[in-house]
């Protein structure tokens, strides 16, 4: 597992793919319905792509038709953290990995029961394993 305290900008390129360096690392976003994980039904955990950390269960996923994966919770683990977003002239919360300070994507309050959630997170900042 990779951490935010000893991994620069070179070593991050080095280990991810552009498309995973352009959303985790400077804060992009996949086009909608073209990531891998956005109709993806298979049971499992879903993982940070950078370093490993467990961030979502298959059992929180839903569909939500935005395009991107979506969860209405986080695993016990709480590797989430949260922060404001003000950038493209709208304010939203932005989440990141916990432990490497990855974007994985946003979080929303329009999400279904238990939670009022919908944790929009980009494909290629997961990395699912299966059950």
């Amino acid at each position: 597992m990779t951490d935010k305290h000893n991994a620069d900008d070179e070593q991050w390129r080095d280990k991810l793919t552009p498309e995973q360096f352009s959303i985790c690392r400077m804060k992009g976003t996949e086009p909608p319905f073209t990531g891998k994980y956005a109709d993806c039904k298979k049971d499992g955990i879903y993982h940070c792509a950078c370093c490993g950390s467990v961030l979502f269960s298959s059992e929180t996923k839903y569909d939500s038709g935005s395009g991107w994966p979506s969860f209405y919770d986080v695993t016990p683990e709480q590797n989430v953290a949260e922060h404001s977003d003000s950038s493209h002239g709208m304010r939203r919360v932005e989440v990141t990995c916990k432990n490497c300070d990855a974007h994985l994507g946003h979080v929303f309050e329009d999400g279904p029961q238990p939670t009022g959630l919908r944790y929009c997170i980009n494909s290629a900042a997961l990395d699912l394993h299966e059950k």
